[in-house]
């Protein structure tokens, strides 16, 4: 079978850390990212779990937050402001 060669960059740190994984497994670099490849073509996905994490903005306590925040608004207990806009640059 023909080889070819894959070439990525990834962070230094990152890739000095995954040799060393590598090696403790008793692996090197590049079997790794072929049985990374093989178990993609096998299952037709990338075979772990990818999540984005949540945003922060919708914590259960920020969200309390913000409805405490409306609700003393709609009586009269707040202090509306207005919005000031900041150029980001």
């Amino acid at each position: 079978m023909a080889q070819a060669t894959l070439t990525a960059r990834v962070d230094e740190k990152d890739k000095i850390n995954f040799d060393a994984f590598c090696s403790n497994v008793g692996l090197n670099t590049s079997t790794a990212i072929n049985l990374f490849v093989k178990a993609v073509l096998r299952e037709n996905r990338i075979p772990f779990e990818i999540a984005q994490s949540s945003d922060p903005f919708f914590s259960q306590s920020n969200l309390e937050y913000v409805k405490k925040s409306v609700q003393e608004l709609r009586t009269e207990k707040g202090t509306a402001h207005e919005l000031i806009e900041v150029d980001d640059e």
